[in-house]
This record gives structure tokens, sequence and C-alpha cells, in this order.
């Protein structure tokens, strides 16, 4: 029973490290946005934890204040991930 019970836990910890971790950023340039649609085209690198190649692309944002933040032609580096059911833009950085 205890085993059991380590070993369920054994198995939690390692799942929450895994989340924890984070996705590895993604190199992208900002081809279009949308805020009214909360929406973001953009040009990216492979994003390996949704297992997809390079591409050019429509996105949802996570926060729509991501928005204001870029427009075309920025160079960007970003995390995306599927939320309820979506391909999701979920934190994004200009880079510098």
């Amino acid at each position: 029973m205890i085993r059991m019970f380590v070993s369920a836990m054994v198995a939690v910890l390692l799942a929450a490290g895994t989340a924890l971790a984070g996705n590895p950023p993604v190199s992208g340039e900002v081809v279009k946005v949308d805020k009214a649609a909360g929406k973001i085209t953009m040009k990216h690198g492979p994003i390996k934890n949704l297992d997809m190649d390079a591409m050019t692309m429509v996105f949802r944002v996570s926060d729509p204040a991501m928005l204001d933040k870029v427009k075309a032609g920025d160079k960007v580096k970003f995390e995306a991930d599927r939320v309820n059911g979506a391909i999701t833009i979920t934190s994004m950085d200009k880079n510098k």
C-alpha cells in the first residue's frame, strides 16, 4: 500500500516538474496583428512541444495585451501550447 502511494507521488511530482519547466522558446516574425480578433499571424521556427514544423500560421494569444506590444515585422521569441484545444501563444517577448 505504501509502495503504491510512493509510486503515485513520484509520478505526480515528475509530471509537475515537466509542466513547470515551460516550453522551449520559439523564434518568430510577426506577419500580422489582429487585435479585434485577438490573433496574431507569425512566421515561426519549429515548435517542438507541439511537434510542429516551421511555417506561417495564425495563433490565438492567451493575453490580448501582448498584441499591443508588437507590430508586423517585429522579431520575437514566444512560447505556444494547446489551450482549450486551440494552439495559443502563452508568452511573447520582442527581440532586442
